[in-house]
């Protein structure tokens, strides 16, 4: 019995909107995400469900759960490939506890798998919801918030040139649509080889993060230096003065903080997100007074076709792999089988099939951590549904996994 069928069981439909009904959904997202203001609301509605793909169980006509796609293309190594971020997972106050989100998902999970896309993921609310459904963390974001000290501190270094960077020697402002283009070759010219999972960041994509921040009382920032843009960040001062996915040149750091300070008010706290390094103004320290930095885990993953997700694989040149091991996935049971893995020298890419000799056994939740560089085979071995023979665990400590991960999207 499939998902749709389990709901149907209960006298309930479980299907995909037509665009033109996506508008339906919003009183629920109104209901059950409360803290979203008015603008941001809209946006979503008027821009991001353009597009998407809406899930929903309906009882007497009437939608009572969601589940919501929003397409990405993502660069996955040297490959794009389309990847759905899931949202709006919500259900009505008075039915939840009926499993509606299991089926959501599954049904969810099940389409994805039939349009062969590599995986997919989520922000969870909360880690054990999405956990059994064989989601895992990949991506910590770096974090950190700003206090007074730091810019009083900025503003003292009089002799360091790198510090001490005037407002009157800023020169800042919002991006506008027609920037889209440059925002992208920016980042494309100097950032594209820094992470191997990653939004395609084109001139569409900006373009919507230019109303997305505008919608949370901020926008697009740009930050130049005699005419030469070395700098993009995000803002929002929804709740105070919030910056995120700073990317700034090499040395050119004062610079985005002198705009940033630009924008702040007096002694107002700024929180930042999703920085590419562990800023250098914290010495090697996670709390200083001038800052206090953490990582956060903030994007779980689940694997949804693994020969798809396999096939985009880059594997160092110089190595030779010959394994196979049975992969158990509850879930999309195609994905259960004994595989194959195998790549002569000076080949890039890996030969997958089906073969009936295994030398060990990883269920999907943990192949999705090792493909994804957040555990070590050796931190594997110890998990549940996992057994690995020496020679296994050799063979899959050459492959090249896909960090690093930048994934900072919201919606």
């Amino acid at each position: 019995m499939d998902a749709a069928d389990a709901v149907r069981g209960n006298k309930m439909k479980i299907r995909k909107l037509d665009k033109s009904e996506h508008g339906k959904t919003r009183s629920l997202w109104e209901q059950v995400f409360s803290e979203d203001s008015q603008e941001f609301v809209d946006y979503y509605y008027y821009i991001k469900t353009k597009d998407n793909t809406i899930y929903v169980i309906e009882e007497d006509d009437e939608i009572r759960a969601m589940l919501q796609l929003n397409p990405y293309q993502v660069k996955l190594q040297g490959s794009v490939v389309p990847s759905d971020y899931i949202v709006g997972v919500a259900t009505q106050a008075e039915y939840r506890g009926r499993g509606y989100m299991r089926n959501l998902l599954i049904h969810a999970l099940q389409d994805q798998y039939s349009q062969k896309m590599p995986f997919t993921f989520l922000m969870p609310a909360a880690e054990a919801i999405y956990y059994p459904y064989d989601f895992r963390f990949v991506y910590d974001q770096k974090q950190i918030e700003f206090d007074e000290a730091f810019f009083s501190a900025r503003k003292e270094y009089k002799n360091d040139e790198h510090r001490n960077v005037s407002q009157e020697q800023i020169v800042d402002r919002d991006a506008r649509f027609m920037d889209a283009g440059k925002m992208a070759a920016f980042v494309e010219e100097n950032f594209s080889d820094c992470w191997n999972v990653v939004a395609l960041r084109n001139a569409q994509y900006y373009q919507t993060q230019i109303l997305e921040q505008q919608s949370e009382f901020g926008g697009m920032r740009l930050v130049f230096e005699e005419e030469k843009l070395v700098c993009i960040y995000a803002y929002a001062k929804e709740e105070g003065l919030e910056i995120r996915e700073p990317l700034c040149l090499e040395g050119k750091e004062a610079l985005l903080w002198a705009s940033v300070d630009g924008l702040r008010e007096p002694e107002e706290k700024v929180m930042v997100y999703g920085l590419e390094e562990i800023p250098d103004c914290l010495d090697g320290e996670k709390s200083v007074s001038k800052g206090i930095y953490k990582e956060k885990l903030v994007i779980m993953v689940r694997i949804v076709h693994l020969q798809e997700l396999f096939s985009k694989m880059k594997i160092p040149s110089e190595c030779e792999i010959h394994c196979s091991f049975a992969v158990i996935d509850p879930i999309l049971h195609k994905n259960s089988r004994i595989w194959k893995l195998s790549s002569s020298k000076g080949e890039e890419s890996l030969s997958m099939s089906e073969t009936e000799d295994s030398q060990g056994v990883l269920s999907i939740a943990a192949l999705t951590e090792i493909l994804f560089g957040y555990k070590t085979p050796e931190e594997i071995r110890a998990e549940e549904s996992v057994i690995l023979t020496e020679e296994l665990e050799e063979e899959l400590r050459k492959l090249q996994n896909f960090c690093p991960i930048f994934l900072n999207e919201i919606v």
